[in-house]
Protein backbone atom coordinates (compact mmCIF):
# COMPACT_ATOMS: atom_id res chain seq x y z
CA UNK A 1 0.00 0.00 0.00
CA UNK A 2 1.09 3.52 -1.15
CA UNK A 3 2.39 5.74 2.13
CA UNK A 4 1.56 9.29 1.31
CA UNK A 5 1.94 12.61 3.23
CA UNK A 6 -1.23 12.37 5.24
CA UNK A 7 0.14 8.78 7.13
CA UNK A 8 3.37 10.89 7.83
CA UNK A 9 1.21 13.30 9.18
CA UNK A 10 -0.58 11.30 11.16
CA UNK A 11 1.86 8.96 12.42
CA UNK A 12 4.69 11.74 13.46
CA UNK A 13 2.14 13.32 15.92
CA UNK A 14 2.70 11.96 19.79
CA UNK A 15 1.52 12.92 23.02
CA UNK A 16 5.25 14.05 24.03
CA UNK A 17 5.10 16.82 20.94
CA UNK A 18 2.36 19.66 22.46
CA UNK A 19 2.02 22.99 21.51
CA UNK A 20 2.14 25.96 23.79
CA UNK A 21 -1.41 26.90 24.66
CA UNK A 22 -1.66 30.35 23.08
CA UNK A 23 -5.00 31.92 22.74
CA UNK A 24 -3.10 34.35 20.41
CA UNK A 25 -2.08 31.87 18.35
CA UNK A 26 -4.59 29.23 18.21
CA UNK A 27 -6.88 32.51 16.67
CA UNK A 28 -4.23 33.03 14.18
CA UNK A 29 -5.06 29.02 12.54
CA UNK A 30 -8.65 30.22 12.08
CA UNK A 31 -9.38 32.53 9.17
CA UNK A 32 -13.55 32.46 9.67
CA UNK A 33 -12.22 34.37 12.58
CA UNK A 34 -10.57 37.13 11.23
CA UNK A 35 -13.57 38.40 9.25
CA UNK A 36 -16.04 41.75 10.53
CA UNK A 37 -20.17 41.14 10.59
CA UNK A 38 -21.95 44.55 10.05
CA UNK A 39 -18.65 46.38 9.89
CA UNK A 40 -17.75 44.53 13.61
CA UNK A 41 -15.24 42.16 14.32
CA UNK A 42 -16.63 38.63 14.52
CA UNK A 43 -17.77 37.02 17.71
CA UNK A 44 -18.45 33.44 17.19
CA UNK A 45 -20.22 31.90 20.18
CA UNK A 46 -21.99 29.04 18.11
CA UNK A 47 -19.47 26.62 18.67
CA UNK A 48 -22.12 24.07 20.04
CA UNK A 49 -23.88 24.32 16.44
CA UNK A 50 -20.59 23.67 14.67
CA UNK A 51 -16.89 24.85 15.17
CA UNK A 52 -15.05 27.06 12.72
CA UNK A 53 -11.68 25.19 10.87
CA UNK A 54 -8.52 25.50 11.16
CA UNK A 55 -5.64 26.14 8.38
CA UNK A 56 -4.59 22.58 8.55
CA UNK A 57 -8.22 21.29 7.89
CA UNK A 58 -8.64 23.67 4.73
CA UNK A 59 -5.19 22.56 3.69
CA UNK A 60 -6.14 19.11 3.92
CA UNK A 61 -9.49 19.67 1.87
CA UNK A 62 -7.70 21.44 -1.04
CA UNK A 63 -4.73 18.75 -1.04
CA UNK A 64 -7.75 15.39 -1.28
CA UNK A 65 -10.14 17.66 -4.21
CA UNK A 66 -6.38 19.11 -6.05
CA UNK A 67 -4.62 15.89 -5.93
CA UNK A 68 -5.58 13.00 -4.54
CA UNK A 69 -9.34 12.40 -5.58
CA UNK A 70 -10.23 9.14 -6.52
CA UNK A 71 -12.35 6.43 -4.78
CA UNK A 72 -10.83 3.85 -2.12
CA UNK A 73 -10.51 0.39 -1.43
CA UNK A 74 -11.02 -0.55 -5.23
CA UNK A 75 -8.84 0.92 -7.66
CA UNK A 76 -4.88 -0.37 -8.57
CA UNK A 77 -4.02 3.03 -9.43
CA UNK A 78 -1.87 5.43 -7.56
CA UNK A 79 -4.34 7.93 -7.11
CA UNK A 80 -6.83 5.23 -5.28
CA UNK A 81 -3.83 4.08 -3.60
CA UNK A 82 -2.98 7.00 -1.64
CA UNK A 83 -6.46 7.94 -0.81
CA UNK A 84 -7.27 4.66 0.26
CA UNK A 85 -3.74 5.25 2.63
CA UNK A 86 -4.97 8.62 3.68
CA UNK A 87 -8.53 7.56 5.03
CA UNK A 88 -7.68 4.38 6.26
CA UNK A 89 -4.34 6.35 8.22
CA UNK A 90 -7.16 8.35 9.40
CA UNK A 91 -8.95 5.62 10.49
CA UNK A 92 -6.55 4.30 12.97
CA UNK A 93 -5.36 7.89 14.09
CA UNK A 94 -8.99 8.20 15.55
CA UNK A 95 -8.74 4.28 17.17
CA UNK A 96 -5.37 5.91 19.14
CA UNK A 97 -7.15 9.56 19.77
CA UNK A 98 -10.17 7.66 21.87
CA UNK A 99 -8.08 5.01 23.06
CA UNK A 100 -9.97 2.46 21.30
CA UNK A 101 -8.89 -1.27 21.42
CA UNK A 102 -8.65 -1.45 17.39
CA UNK A 103 -9.23 0.10 13.92
CA UNK A 104 -12.33 -1.97 13.04
CA UNK A 105 -14.07 -0.88 15.86
CA UNK A 106 -14.03 3.14 14.14
CA UNK A 107 -17.14 3.03 11.62
CA UNK A 108 -17.30 6.50 9.92
CA UNK A 109 -20.88 7.92 9.72
CA UNK A 110 -22.16 10.95 8.51
CA UNK A 111 -22.34 12.37 11.84
CA UNK A 112 -23.84 11.52 15.79
CA UNK A 113 -27.25 11.08 13.95
CA UNK A 114 -26.59 9.07 11.70
CA UNK A 115 -24.31 6.61 14.10
CA UNK A 116 -27.41 6.61 16.61
CA UNK A 117 -29.63 5.52 13.62
CA UNK A 118 -27.51 2.91 13.11
CA UNK A 119 -27.11 1.82 16.33
CA UNK A 120 -30.96 2.00 16.94
CA UNK A 121 -31.66 0.43 13.60
CA UNK A 122 -29.27 -2.71 13.87
CA UNK A 123 -28.26 -3.06 17.65
CA UNK A 124 -32.31 -2.48 17.87
CA UNK A 125 -32.58 -5.58 16.09
CA UNK A 126 -31.23 -7.43 18.92
CA UNK A 127 -34.10 -6.33 21.04
CA UNK A 128 -37.56 -7.57 21.64
CA UNK A 129 -41.09 -6.54 23.30
CA UNK A 130 -41.18 -5.55 26.51
CA UNK A 131 -37.73 -4.62 26.73
CA UNK A 132 -36.85 -1.17 27.94
CA UNK A 133 -34.20 1.53 26.93
CA UNK A 134 -33.05 4.60 29.31
CA UNK A 135 -32.70 8.43 27.93
CA UNK A 136 -32.45 10.98 29.69
CA UNK A 137 -34.51 14.22 30.29
CA UNK A 138 -31.45 16.76 28.19
CA UNK A 139 -30.88 14.53 25.35
CA UNK A 140 -30.80 16.11 21.69
CA UNK A 141 -33.63 15.24 19.38
CA UNK A 142 -31.00 12.83 17.75
CA UNK A 143 -30.70 10.87 21.42
CA UNK A 144 -34.30 10.84 21.64
CA UNK A 145 -36.49 10.54 18.19
CA UNK A 146 -34.46 7.23 16.75
CA UNK A 147 -35.13 5.36 20.22
CA UNK A 148 -39.31 6.33 19.68
CA UNK A 149 -39.24 5.07 16.81
CA UNK A 150 -37.55 1.37 17.92
CA UNK A 151 -39.97 1.62 20.66
CA UNK A 152 -42.87 1.86 18.26
CA UNK A 153 -41.13 -0.62 15.65
CA UNK A 154 -40.61 -3.18 18.59
CA UNK A 155 -42.60 -2.79 21.29
CA UNK A 156 -40.26 -1.86 23.94
CA UNK A 157 -40.60 1.07 26.67
CA UNK A 158 -38.89 4.10 26.62
CA UNK A 159 -38.10 5.70 29.92
CA UNK A 160 -36.57 9.14 30.82
CA UNK A 161 -34.08 9.94 33.95
CA UNK A 162 -35.12 13.24 35.02
CA UNK A 163 -33.09 16.52 36.23
CA UNK A 164 -33.34 18.96 39.10
CA UNK A 165 -33.70 23.00 38.66
CA UNK A 166 -29.88 23.10 38.12
CA UNK A 167 -29.67 20.61 35.23
CA UNK A 168 -28.45 17.70 37.27
CA UNK A 169 -29.40 13.81 36.35
CA UNK A 170 -31.19 12.89 39.39
CA UNK A 171 -28.90 9.71 39.60
CA UNK A 172 -31.46 8.05 42.64
CA UNK A 173 -33.83 8.00 40.16
CA UNK A 174 -31.20 6.66 37.74
CA UNK A 175 -30.80 3.62 39.84
CA UNK A 176 -34.67 3.12 40.46
CA UNK A 177 -35.17 2.69 36.74
CA UNK A 178 -32.35 0.59 36.05
CA UNK A 179 -33.81 -3.71 36.29
CA UNK A 180 -32.97 -6.48 33.81
CA UNK A 181 -35.38 -5.68 31.64
CA UNK A 182 -32.94 -2.15 30.63
CA UNK A 183 -31.45 -3.64 27.20
CA UNK A 184 -29.81 -0.23 26.40
CA UNK A 185 -29.43 3.21 28.12
CA UNK A 186 -28.67 6.35 25.96
CA UNK A 187 -27.09 9.44 27.16
CA UNK A 188 -25.06 12.58 26.42
CA UNK A 189 -21.92 13.03 27.89
CA UNK A 190 -22.21 16.62 27.86
CA UNK A 191 -25.37 18.78 27.29
CA UNK A 192 -25.63 20.98 24.17
CA UNK A 193 -28.00 23.37 25.84
CA UNK A 194 -27.03 22.87 30.04
CA UNK A 195 -23.67 22.53 29.83
CA UNK A 196 -23.96 20.03 32.37
CA UNK A 197 -21.41 17.38 32.38
CA UNK A 198 -22.71 14.01 33.30
CA UNK A 199 -21.16 11.05 35.26
CA UNK A 200 -21.17 9.05 31.84
CA UNK A 201 -18.13 6.23 33.92
CA UNK A 202 -20.61 5.87 36.92
CA UNK A 203 -23.67 5.40 34.00
CA UNK A 204 -22.03 2.97 32.64
CA UNK A 205 -20.92 0.82 35.32
CA UNK A 206 -24.39 0.68 37.19
CA UNK A 207 -25.60 0.01 33.49
CA UNK A 208 -23.32 -2.63 32.92
CA UNK A 209 -24.51 -4.16 36.25
CA UNK A 210 -27.95 -5.10 35.31
CA UNK A 211 -26.75 -6.40 31.76
CA UNK A 212 -27.30 -2.90 29.43
CA UNK A 213 -25.49 -1.78 27.07
CA UNK A 214 -24.44 2.07 27.00
CA UNK A 215 -24.26 4.35 24.18
CA UNK A 216 -22.28 7.44 24.82
CA UNK A 217 -23.13 11.00 22.42
CA UNK A 218 -20.02 12.60 22.57
CA UNK A 219 -20.99 15.48 20.31
CA UNK A 220 -20.44 17.97 22.82
CA UNK A 221 -17.86 16.35 24.55
CA UNK A 222 -14.88 15.00 21.68
CA UNK A 223 -13.89 18.89 21.57
CA UNK A 224 -13.66 19.77 25.05
CA UNK A 225 -12.12 17.36 27.16
CA UNK A 226 -9.93 13.75 27.03
CA UNK A 227 -11.98 10.95 25.39
CA UNK A 228 -10.76 7.88 26.74
CA UNK A 229 -13.46 5.03 25.78
CA UNK A 230 -11.85 1.87 27.63
CA UNK A 231 -11.61 3.46 30.66
CA UNK A 232 -15.39 4.90 30.52
CA UNK A 233 -16.00 1.46 29.07
CA UNK A 234 -19.26 2.39 27.30
CA UNK A 235 -19.79 0.26 24.43
CA UNK A 236 -21.01 2.80 21.84
CA UNK A 237 -19.76 6.35 21.54
CA UNK A 238 -20.78 8.57 18.88
CA UNK A 239 -19.96 11.99 18.06
CA UNK A 240 -19.57 14.51 14.68
CA UNK A 241 -16.45 15.82 12.77
CA UNK A 242 -17.80 19.35 12.14
CA UNK A 243 -18.00 20.13 16.28
CA UNK A 244 -14.63 19.13 16.45
CA UNK A 245 -13.21 21.93 13.78
CA UNK A 246 -13.63 18.74 11.05
CA UNK A 247 -15.46 18.99 8.08
CA UNK A 248 -19.31 18.50 7.86
CA UNK A 249 -21.28 15.26 7.21
CA UNK A 250 -18.58 13.30 8.69
CA UNK A 251 -18.66 11.56 12.02
CA UNK A 252 -17.77 8.43 14.07
CA UNK A 253 -19.19 5.71 15.79
CA UNK A 254 -17.09 3.68 18.21
CA UNK A 255 -18.05 0.18 19.29
CA UNK A 256 -17.12 -2.85 20.93
CA UNK A 257 -15.67 -5.33 18.45
CA UNK A 258 -17.76 -8.10 19.57
CA UNK A 259 -21.18 -6.16 19.68
CA UNK A 260 -20.38 -4.96 16.73
CA UNK A 261 -19.84 -8.28 15.03
CA UNK A 262 -23.19 -9.49 16.10
CA UNK A 263 -25.04 -6.25 14.40
CA UNK A 264 -26.80 -6.83 11.25
CA UNK A 265 -25.94 -4.29 8.70
CA UNK A 266 -27.71 -0.78 8.58
CA UNK A 267 -27.31 -0.39 5.01
CA UNK A 268 -26.70 -2.33 1.69
CA UNK A 269 -24.72 -2.04 -0.92
CA UNK A 270 -21.02 -1.81 -2.33
CA UNK A 271 -17.82 -2.28 0.03
CA UNK A 272 -20.08 -3.85 2.70
CA UNK A 273 -20.33 -7.36 0.83
CA UNK A 274 -17.90 -10.06 1.03
CA UNK A 275 -19.81 -12.04 -2.01
CA UNK A 276 -22.57 -11.38 -3.79
CA UNK A 277 -25.13 -13.77 -5.86
CA UNK A 278 -28.99 -13.16 -6.46
CA UNK A 279 -29.59 -15.93 -4.15
CA UNK A 280 -27.33 -14.84 -1.22
CA UNK A 281 -24.87 -12.32 -0.15
CA UNK A 282 -22.43 -12.69 2.89
CA UNK A 283 -21.36 -9.87 4.95
CA UNK A 284 -17.71 -7.65 4.42
CA UNK A 285 -15.44 -7.83 8.19
CA UNK A 286 -15.71 -4.86 10.08
CA UNK A 287 -15.37 -1.81 9.51
CA UNK A 288 -16.47 -2.19 6.43
CA UNK A 289 -19.98 -4.09 6.99
CA UNK A 290 -21.32 -0.89 8.08
CA UNK A 291 -20.24 1.94 5.45
CA UNK A 292 -21.62 0.83 2.20
CA UNK A 293 -21.33 3.12 -1.06
CA UNK A 294 -18.43 5.71 -1.58
CA UNK A 295 -18.08 7.24 1.42
CA UNK A 296 -17.34 11.09 2.41
CA UNK A 297 -13.62 10.22 1.78
CA UNK A 298 -12.21 13.83 2.17
CA UNK A 299 -13.72 14.27 5.17
CA UNK A 300 -12.79 11.16 7.35
CA UNK A 301 -9.32 12.29 6.01
CA UNK A 302 -9.58 15.41 7.34
CA UNK A 303 -11.32 14.31 10.12
CA UNK A 304 -7.99 12.89 11.28
CA UNK A 305 -6.52 16.16 10.48
CA UNK A 306 -8.56 17.95 12.49
CA UNK A 307 -8.04 15.37 15.74
CA UNK A 308 -4.33 15.78 15.06
CA UNK A 309 -5.24 19.29 15.01
CA UNK A 310 -6.30 19.05 18.36
CA UNK A 311 -4.25 16.73 20.03
CA UNK A 312 -1.46 18.57 19.24
CA UNK A 313 -2.37 20.76 22.61
CA UNK A 314 -2.45 19.62 25.74
CA UNK A 315 -6.49 19.02 25.94
CA UNK A 316 -6.24 19.12 30.13
CA UNK A 317 -5.56 23.12 29.37
CA UNK A 318 -7.89 23.52 27.07
CA UNK A 319 -10.66 21.67 29.08
CA UNK A 320 -9.50 24.73 32.18
CA UNK A 321 -9.55 27.43 30.05
CA UNK A 322 -12.89 27.02 28.39
CA UNK A 323 -14.55 26.04 32.25
CA UNK A 324 -12.69 29.27 32.93
CA UNK A 325 -14.49 31.15 29.77
CA UNK A 326 -17.87 29.36 30.68
CA UNK A 327 -17.36 30.50 34.90
CA UNK A 328 -17.00 33.86 33.64
CA UNK A 329 -19.19 34.54 31.45
CA UNK A 330 -21.86 32.92 33.81
CA UNK A 331 -20.93 34.97 36.93
CA UNK A 332 -21.47 38.21 34.71
CA UNK A 333 -24.77 37.29 33.47
CA UNK A 334 -25.87 36.52 36.54
CA UNK A 335 -25.49 39.81 37.53
CA UNK A 336 -28.21 41.20 35.58
CA UNK A 337 -31.84 41.43 37.37
CA UNK A 338 -33.70 40.78 35.09
CA UNK A 339 -31.30 37.82 33.07
CA UNK A 340 -32.07 34.15 34.46
CA UNK A 341 -29.08 31.31 34.11
CA UNK A 342 -30.65 27.76 32.78
CA UNK A 343 -28.34 25.39 33.65
CA UNK A 344 -26.26 26.02 36.60
CA UNK A 345 -24.80 22.31 37.34
CA UNK A 346 -21.59 21.65 39.51
CA UNK A 347 -19.96 20.51 36.59
CA UNK A 348 -20.31 21.73 33.52
CA UNK A 349 -18.55 23.47 30.73
CA UNK A 350 -18.55 25.87 27.40
CA UNK A 351 -21.91 26.53 27.44
CA UNK A 352 -23.53 29.19 29.15
CA UNK A 353 -27.88 29.37 28.23
CA UNK A 354 -30.15 32.10 29.93
CA UNK A 355 -32.84 33.96 29.12
CA UNK A 356 -34.78 37.50 30.00
CA UNK A 357 -37.80 38.41 31.73
CA UNK A 358 -40.53 39.46 28.98
CA UNK A 359 -38.10 39.13 25.97
CA UNK A 360 -37.70 36.75 23.70
CA UNK A 361 -34.78 34.83 23.01
CA UNK A 362 -35.05 35.60 19.29
CA UNK A 363 -35.02 39.31 19.94
CA UNK A 364 -31.84 39.19 21.74
CA UNK A 365 -30.17 36.94 19.52
CA UNK A 366 -31.10 39.35 16.53
CA UNK A 367 -29.67 42.35 18.22
CA UNK A 368 -26.52 40.60 19.77
CA UNK A 369 -26.03 39.40 15.45
CA UNK A 370 -26.34 43.62 14.52
CA UNK A 371 -23.44 44.20 17.20
CA UNK A 372 -21.12 41.22 15.29
CA UNK A 373 -21.89 38.37 17.69
CA UNK A 374 -22.69 34.79 16.84
CA UNK A 375 -25.03 33.07 19.25
CA UNK A 376 -27.65 30.53 19.03
CA UNK A 377 -31.61 31.36 19.89
CA UNK A 378 -34.48 28.82 20.29
CA UNK A 379 -34.84 25.06 21.57
CA UNK A 380 -31.42 23.60 20.24
CA UNK A 381 -33.34 20.56 19.55
CA UNK A 382 -33.99 19.86 23.35
CA UNK A 383 -38.04 20.68 23.15
CA UNK A 384 -38.67 18.28 26.06
CA UNK A 385 -36.02 20.21 28.31
CA UNK A 386 -37.09 23.36 27.24
CA UNK A 387 -40.88 22.30 28.17
CA UNK A 388 -38.71 21.28 31.52
CA UNK A 389 -37.63 24.39 32.45
CA UNK A 390 -41.64 25.95 30.69
CA UNK A 391 -39.56 28.55 28.72
CA UNK A 392 -39.48 29.07 24.86
CA UNK A 393 -36.22 28.73 24.36
CA UNK A 394 -32.91 30.16 25.44
CA UNK A 395 -30.01 32.26 24.43
CA UNK A 396 -27.13 30.04 24.49
CA UNK A 397 -23.16 30.98 24.24
CA UNK A 398 -21.22 27.97 23.50
CA UNK A 399 -17.21 28.44 23.74
CA UNK A 400 -14.10 27.03 22.01
CA UNK A 401 -10.76 26.95 23.00
CA UNK A 402 -10.23 30.29 20.36
CA UNK A 403 -12.50 32.50 22.29
CA UNK A 404 -11.45 35.27 24.72
CA UNK A 405 -12.34 36.93 27.79
CA UNK A 406 -12.22 40.43 25.73
CA UNK A 407 -14.94 38.73 23.62
CA UNK A 408 -17.05 37.57 26.81
CA UNK A 409 -16.60 41.65 27.73
CA UNK A 410 -17.58 43.09 24.56
CA UNK A 411 -20.83 40.00 24.75
CA UNK A 412 -21.55 41.40 28.15
CA UNK A 413 -22.23 44.96 26.91
CA UNK A 414 -24.16 43.99 24.13
CA UNK A 415 -26.39 42.16 25.90
CA UNK A 416 -26.80 45.12 28.04
CA UNK A 417 -27.13 47.16 25.04
CA UNK A 418 -30.01 44.66 23.47
CA UNK A 419 -31.87 44.32 26.68
CA UNK A 420 -32.35 48.17 26.90
CA UNK A 421 -33.37 48.66 23.34
CA UNK A 422 -35.97 46.14 23.72
CA UNK A 423 -37.07 47.27 27.22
Amino acid sequence: MIVNKQILIFAFMTDTLKRKFSVREIRQDFPALRQTVYGKNLIYFDNGATSQKPQPVLDAINRYYSKDNANIHRGVHLLSQQATSGYEASRNYIKQFLNAAASQEIIFTKGTTDGINLVASSFGETLKKGDEILISAMEHHSNIVPWQMLCERKGLMLKVIPINSRGELKMDVFETLLSNKTKLVAITHISNSLGTINPVKEIVAQAHAVGAVVLVDGAQSIQHTKIDVQDLDCDFFVFSGHKVFGPTGIGVLYGKEHLLDSMPPYQGGGDMIAKCTFEKTTYNELPFKFEAGTPHIAGGICLGTALEYLNSFNIDEIEAYERELADYAQDLLSTFEDVKVIGTAKNKTSVVAFVVDKIHPFDIGTLLDKQGIAVRTGHHCTQPLMDHYQIPGTVRASFAFYNTREEIDTFIAAVEKSISMLR
